[in-house]
């Protein structure tokens, strides 16, 4: 497995780069033959007014899906030890998914998904994480976007640790966003058609139909 480790207004001392390999190695030790490369970023905020400065972002790059954990504290090597935590947890989570389609079943329908309550807890990551504007694009990401179903999405919600995900819909072939509500449970963002309805007839049967698979 590729292990690569970046740093943000940090030195990457030997010590830590030693004490990352061992923790997420670690981590993954049980899933090395699903996980191609692992990327760590560790960073230091220089914010004041932010208690929580020293973070520690784990993404698993896994058979062609992404597994995700984030972590921060006032430590940098127990930031490590809690996402370490987080992505063997995300692991076990995405090898019951593959278990799950393996014996057929195809796990909870979309409107399951986004009936139940989030998995991670929506307070801390608002609490932590206040909205601020940038003043410019600081940072351009391109990614592979393979079309699937919202259910599929929603499970690729869960697995980044993220609490928004943006995919391209199966069955629109339009660009969606999947999202964790305030209040619990998960929503769905779709584009408004020329015609001013928030979809179409299609788009209702398709909605439907993945709803009751």
């Amino acid at each position: 497995m590729k292990l690569v480790i970046h740093g943000r207004n940090i030195e990457i001392t030997d010590a830590i780069r030693d004490y990352v390999e061992q923790k997420i190695l670690k981590a993954v030790s049980h899933f090395k033959h699903l996980t191609n490369e692992a990327n760590v970023h560790l960073s230091v905020a220089r914010n004041p007014r932010i208690s929580s400065k020293q973070s520690a972002e784990v993404t698993l790059f896994v058979d062609g899906s992404i597994v995700r954990a984030e972590e921060s504290s006032e430590n940098l090597y127990a930031s490590i030890d809690l996402v370490a935590d987080k992505i063997s947890r995300q692991l076990r989570k995405y090898k019951e998914k593959l278990s799950s389609r393996k014996h057929g079943n195809l796990g909870k329908t979309t409107e399951a998904f986004l009936n139940e309550a989030p998995a991670t807890d929506v307070t801390h990551v608002l609490n932590n994480h206040a909205p601020q504007l940038p003043e410019e694009v600081v940072r351009t990401k391109y990614f592979a976007m393979p079309p699937m179903t919202v259910a599929e999405a929603l499970e690729q919600l869960v697995l980044i640790d993220h609490d928004f995900y943006v995919f391209l819909n199966a069955e629109t072939q339009e660009i969606n966003v999947v999202y964790e509500r305030n209040h619990g449970g998960y929503g769905l963002i779709q584009p408004r058609h020329p015609n001013g309805s928030e979809a179409t007839a299609q788009d209702e049967r398709s909605l439907s139909s993945a709803t009751s698979a």
